[in-house]
């Protein structure tokens, strides 16, 4: 994209008084924003519907601190110019890259900011892509599923689409990451449906290699939050991709989030909630979702759980019920080939009883969050005796200690 070219975009996008609708109705009716700002008063009132005289006006002239944000723009652009190949790039609703999918969206970005892998000069390839999403105050658990599902997706040739936020989003990363690691060290499996996915065959210069997970921000792309992820991002940067559609230098403003949701879940083939609170904004991409035609998944958990709760409601609206992450899969036509390996190595969003079934602290656990009251009771053993085995098992990583004093048992693989 050319400097001329960057600067027309960045001047409708920031054209004030236009809202998206009217902005996507001005380039149907003209083409480009150039072709738009060119255009005479009385052809962008005709061919793009009714314009105050405020927003003609604004169409006129150049709106404040554009070119600050051009060059701030096209500075972050030229860093992004590394021995690895080119980094960071601009992606316009008229480019060929902009992700297919999240063209039905009732309002797609006018462009994305894109970081990552090195994006050589040919055509970004979009693989199947998943979302997976939940809270921020996640369980030990369902920080382990999140991990384990995206792990498996990854490993299966799948790109896991989350929002860098604390907790289950992070997990979700971090799984796909490894999961990646893991395919290319041992080879991608096949799967039925993996054919309509893959890049044409007269496809030049494609990145150099598949996207593991993308991370759809709230921010700017030259700000990380929450900043405890900043070293997550790195690692995204290197096997996946940080989206954007805000400016550079946009802060971390609570309005802009919901707005990031609907482009994660614009960009799945279905979103997977992992663990959500009743008002979780996890449950407001899982409702883009569903408007969108796109699949919705949840994660069953402890009936006593708050952050069981909204799973347990999109289950009775509708949302498929999984307990790994090959449901997934089959769910949405992507059949493996089952191995006795790859058996064994399915992620289950629930241990198998064994070995330690018979530990007379973990069965009086069960699957629940559980005080130490309500255990002393179960078990009948002496207190002492039971913060010494709670401890024990808590070491070696069979138990969790959650807020209010309570213990939860955690699943292994």
């Amino acid at each position: 994209m050319s400097g001329e070219d960057l600067a027309a975009w960045l001047r409708l996008l920031l054209t004030p008084g236009l809202g998206p609708a009217k902005q996507r109705r001005l380039l149907a009716a003209f083409g480009l924003p150039q072709q738009v700002f060119e255009a005479s008063s009385a052809a962008l009132a005709g061919e793009a519907g009714p314009l105050s005289p405020s927003q003609l006006g604004a169409l006129r002239r150049p709106p404040a601190g554009l070119d600050a944000l051009v060059a701030a723009t096209q500075t972050w652009l030229d860093e992004g110019v590394t021995p690895r190949g080119r980094t960071r790039r601009v992606i316009t609703l008229a480019d060929t890259d902009y992700p297919p999918a999240l063209l039905d969206a009732e309002d797609p970005p006018l462009l994305l900011y894109a970081q990552g892998l090195p994006l050589a000069s040919g055509p970004l390839v979009w693989p199947p892509t998943l979302a997976v999403v939940g809270s921020r105050n996640a369980t030990p658990q369902g920080v382990a599923n999140a991990r384990a599902f995206s792990h498996h997706l990854a490993a299966q040739g799948w790109t896991v689409v989350s929002g860098l936020a604390l907790g289950i989003d992070g997990a979700a990363h971090e799984g796909a990451i490894a999961g990646a690691a893991s395919r290319a060290t041992c080879g991608p499996s096949s799967g039925v449906g993996a054919t309509s996915e893959r890049p044409p065959e007269d496809a030049t210069e494609p990145q150099s290699a598949p996207l593991a997970t993308v991370a759809v921000v709230g921010t700017g792309l030259d700000r990380i939050y929450p900043s405890h992820h900043e070293g997550l991002a790195q690692r995204i940067g290197q096997q996946g991709l940080l989206l954007a559609e805000f400016p550079l230098g946009t802060p971390p403003l609570r309005e802009n989030f919901p707005r990031r949701n609907r482009i994660i879940a614009a960009m799945s083939r279905g979103t997977l909630v992992v663990e959500a609170a009743p008002q979780s904004g996890s449950l407001i991409t899982a409702r883009l979702a569903a408007e969108l035609g796109r699949e919705v998944f949840a994660i069953p958990g402890s009936i006593h759980a708050p952050q069981s709760r909204g799973c347990h409601a999109l289950i009775r609206q509708g949302a498929k019920l999984v307990e790994t992450a090959q449901d997934v899969l089959e769910e949405l036509g992507w059949v493996v080939p089952q191995t006795p390996a790859r058996t064994a190595a399915r992620p289950r969003s629930r241990p198998q009883p064994e070995p330690l079934a018979s530990d007379p602290v973990l069965l009086a656990l069960g699957w629940e969050a559980v005080g130490l009251d309500a255990l002393l009771t179960r078990t009948g053993q002496p207190a002492a005796w039971l913060q010494a085995r709670l401890l024990a098992l808590e070491l070696e990583g069979q138990l969790s200690r959650l807020p209010g004093g309570l213990f939860q048992r955690l699943g292994r693989d």
